[in-house]
């Protein structure tokens, strides 16, 4: 169904009430990325509070990528079929009440359930906000401009993340956790009067119960087996089996797909090209710099001995980047077309990371540190909404929850997945000797800087292939597999 709001917005007239719509969902998607980036300063605080040991406080950032990545799936389609409004609304107020508990709870244990139940509501919020837009902005420059926005709002919640982290834990760690909690109710009570309402899908097949529960299985258990690999080891029996369990699940997982008459994930979106480039680019784009932030977390403050705030005013001028990039990425994509920015913002993170390898025990931070920081604010700038737009764009309004929650579990997991492979990288050359030398401890940090910038690099051999030349005015077709019986349906998708 169209959203009322649709009209004005197909005429190119932003109304009050369009502009506060985008608000409310750009506060969502804002709130889910702080919360994924905040905590992290604040850990030290927390395990000397509470008495937590390292591998127990490991689990307040991995409970929150369990839930969020595990059940974005089922997010996505639940927001298809009970509706967008209604699910997003919901899983919004469970995330307000999640961070107020977070902040309040005096235990290890309680801390990580409210973690748990905060990236669950955000595996709901997210695609239902993705489906929103796309649904409410019709194709081409109006929904580039809003997803543009939409998107930069998450990658600086990201970044800032990092910043309100560090002013917030020199008062307390408390207030990391409740930060967010009046956020979400304010945006809450406003989207309860502004968001548009839709009709739920008719699903005459009825609901994929079988392929829903193997799906949210198979990635829970993936981002599981990943997080818990670089403590067990990744050649570990138990890592192993459990890969293989991964495996049979999602080998099930599609079967059930390819014979359910309304399946979770309709295969059919995955022949098209750019559908595929989008989803192993936002994987190893955010696994690429998740893995990177960590390695440069460390460096500053465990080998440089900066504060929690130093760290944070670091990273600072990425995110600023991406902040004031926010409204005119979407003309920037209008006049270029999403290949060639995807292309051109992994080069710029290639060549950042390449940068960061020239440091030392005692850098400039103006001609070795901000350099990188730029590149990369530029790369989140030009790529992120781009990936968002590319995966979007071409897809049926009763089908976006479905790939903005695709899109959204590549994101958690190829951040949760590279994250622990560049933490096994750093561990694997880590000086064992408790006395060895900074300069020891800084080359054990060179091969996790040199796995990154490889991930990133795949990133970009990825996306050429979507520089393909065309003749002018001949869209690439994909048959799909119709929701109608009677004939194929065939997808124009633009690349």
């Amino acid at each position: 169904m169209t959203s009322p709001l649709t009209t004005p917005a197909s005429e190119g007239r932003w109304t009050p009430r369009l502009w506060g719509t985008l608000l409310v969902l750009c506060a969502a998607m804002f709130l889910d990325a702080l919360d994924v980036s905040m905590v992290g300063v604040a850990l030290p605080s927390i395990g000397a509070d509470l008495g937590l040991s390292t591998s127990t406080l490991q689990w307040i950032v991995s409970g929150y990528i369990l839930g969020y990545g595990g059940l974005l799936l089922l997010g996505g389609r639940a927001a298809d079929l009970l509706g967008r409004r209604q699910v997003f609304l919901v899983a919004l107020a469970v995330f307000a009440i999640a961070s107020l508990l977070g902040g309040l709870v005096d235990s290890g244990p309680l801390l990580i359930a409210s973690r748990f139940v905060k990236g669950l509501s955000a595996a709901f919020t997210a695609p239902a906000g993705l489906s929103i837009i796309t649904t409410t902005f019709a194709e081409g420059p109006l929904r580039n401009r809003a997803l543009s926005i939409y998107t930069t709002c998450g990658a600086t919640g990201y970044s800032m993340g990092l910043v309100f982290s560090g002013l917030l834990t020199e008062a307390s760690w408390r207030y990391t956790m409740l930060l967010p909690a009046p956020v979400a109710l304010v945006a809450l009570v406003v989207g309860l009067k502004l968001l548009p309402r839709t009709e739920r899908e008719k699903n005459s097949g009825g609901y994929d119960i079988p392929g829903a529960v193997l799906g949210t299985a198979s990635m829970l258990l993936l981002v599981f087996t990943v997080v818990q690999a670089a403590e067990v080891g990744w050649g570990s029996a138990r890592t192993i089996l459990s890969f293989l369990a991964v495996a049979a699940l999602l080998t099930a997982f599609v079967a059930v797909e390819r014979r359910s008459p309304s399946p979770l994930i309709r295969l059919g979106v995955l022949r098209s090209g750019p559908q595929v480039r989008a989803q192993l680019g936002a994987l190893t784009f955010l696994g690429s710099y998740i893995g990177f932030q960590f390695l440069v977390t460390l460096y500053m403050q465990q080998l440089l001995g900066w504060s929690a705030l130093h760290t944070a005013l670091a990273f600072l001028p990425a995110g600023a980047l991406v902040a004031l990039s926010a409204t005119k990425v979407g003309t920037v994509i209008d006049r270029f077309g999403t290949p060639r920015l995807i292309v051109l913002g992994f080069a710029l993170m290639v060549v950042g990371y390449l940068l960061f390898l020239r440091i030392d025990l005692d850098p400039v931070y103006a001609s070795v540190i901000l350099p990188t920081m730029l590149l990369v604010g530029a790369a989140f700038a030009l790529t992120f909404p781009s990936l968002n737009v590319q995966a979007t764009n071409g897809v049926d309004e009763h089908e976006q929850g479905m790939v903005s929650g695709l899109l959204n579990t590549s994101v958690q997991v190829g951040g949760a997945l590279f994250l622990a492979v560049v933490t096994a990288v750093l561990t694997a050359n880590a000086p064992q000797d408790p006395a060895a030398s900074r300069q020891e401890i800084l080359d054990g940090y060179l091969p996790g800087l040199v796995v990154v910038t490889g991930i990133a690099v795949a990133g970009l051999l990825i996306s050429l292939t979507g520089l393909r030349v065309r003749r002018p005015h001949q869209p690439s077709v994909v048959v799909a597999k119709s929701t109608s019986q009677e004939e194929p349906e065939r997808v124009a998708v633009r690349d």
